[in-house]
């Protein structure tokens, strides 16, 4: 039998991820050093409370049925977190939980998008913010985020045709992969272009809570007139360590949300009510955790970043996110190449850069989810290794 696949499968290869995944298991095998630095998993461990919440909520039998919607407990959390932390006043009717941003980003374009409709997508961008609209039909327009311009938008070089045609924009600061942040009045400049083209903003805001040198994360929803245009992603995976509960928020435009929630009860029952109940705990417990998550990623920034630039390794740097993101060293041209090399000579596994788009290459990705220590022994032993030319 012969079977025929759809022709959206030919946008797919092996994912980098799987690809590095394969070459450390090798290394591992053969006994060689390995220093991941390629998938954003914190190794941090959620607070105690929170996985007593998970733990005591597991144990009512009536928790594994369907849950169907989110509890009023979940939506008065969420309430009192984005008040408390953003000055956000959300209604009930504004919120909605989701199975991780990935699966927000991945749908969304279901509910906004005909087939050939346009979404405007950064480059670099996280690949999800132009797969996820892509596999709903949509054409996917990249808009480009350039070193010299502070890696925000510049709305100005959208061609204002493009833009009248556009039906929505995937927006994203603190920025996967480029480790930038925004300025609020970039946010009012957004806003506008936003109402004058007609295009619904899609804010993907994972890493408020990680930002460095004093910065404040905030909410695009804090901005006048944001709820007016869009909708925003966050998530409690990195900023509360529960990557593998997969819990996480679309909030803002009530006609979006109310859309997006129809389209869901069509495909899900909800999330498991454990994870919700760990979610009220982290939200509504102690913040001590998202704040030392904060300073030790600062530490790990500067001993990575830093330490890289003493060893001839320039520009590699993060404003915020869990990442760092640099231009590749002297002598290399090719991410990929650069990738392979770095782990052949030195351990050390990273994300090229071009994975994240056209003007991804030239850079690589680096997640910080090593100690300060083994990050400084990793600088060590890539100064050893020869790759870097001063």
């Amino acid at each position: 039998m012969e079977i025929q696949f759809a022709d959206r499968m030919q946008e797919f290869k092996e994912g980098i991820f799987t690809t590095l995944a394969k070459i450390k298991k090798q290394r591992l095998a053969e006994g060689k050093k390995c220093y991941d630095l390629s998938v954003g998993t914190p190794d941090f461990l959620p607070d105690a409370h929170v996985m007593e919440a998970l733990t005591e909520a597991s144990r009512d039998p009536q928790n594994y049925k369907y849950a169907i919607s989110d509890t009023d407990e979940l939506v008065a959390a969420v309430q009192g977190w984005y008040k408390n932390r953003y000055g956000v006043t959300l209604e009930a009717d504004e919120i909605m939980s989701l199975y991780g941003s990935q699966e927000g980003l991945s749908r969304i374009g279901m509910v906004l998008c005909n087939p050939g409709d346009i979404v405007l997508t950064p480059n670099p961008g996280y690949p999800i913010f132009s797969m996820g609209p892509m596999l709903n039909g949509a054409k996917i327009v990249h808009y480009d985020l350039k070193e010299e311009n502070g890696y925000l938008i510049d709305f100005d070089a959208i061609d204002p045709e493009i833009a009248k045609a556009a039906k929505a924009m995937v927006v994203s600061y603190p920025a996967n992969p480029i480790c930038r942040l925004a300025p609020k009045e970039f946010y009012t400049d957004l806003i506008a272009f936003a109402k004058k083209y007609n295009i619904v903003i899609l804010h993907d805001n994972a890493y408020s809570e990680i930002v460095f040198d004093g910065k404040e994360g905030f909410s695009f929803l804090a901005m006048e007139g944001a709820k007016e245009v869009g909708i925003e992603f966050n998530s409690l995976s990195k900023g509360y360590n529960l990557t593998g509960a997969r819990i996480s928020f679309a909030l803002g435009n009530r006609d979006i949300i109310r859309e997006f929630q129809k389209l869901r009860s069509q495909i899900d029952y909800g999330i498991f009510k454990p994870v919700q109940a760990a979610a009220v705990a982290a939200l509504t417990g102690p913040q001590d955790m998202v704040i030392r998550n904060r300073a030790e990623y600062q530490k790990r920034r500067d001993a990575l970043c830093n330490g890289l630039s003493e060893i001839g390794w320039e520009g590699v740097w993060s404003e915020g996110t869990m990442f760092a993101w640099g231009p590749l060293p002297k002598g290399y041209t090719n991410s990929e190449q650069f990738v392979l090399d770095l782990i052949d000579k030195a351990g050390v596994f990273c994300v090229p850069g071009s994975v994240f788009g056209p003007l991804g290459e030239g850079y690589v990705r680096l997640a910080m989810v090593k100690t300060v220590d083994e990050i400084k022994e990793m600088v060590e032993d890539i100064a050893k290794s020869g790759i870097i030319q001063k």
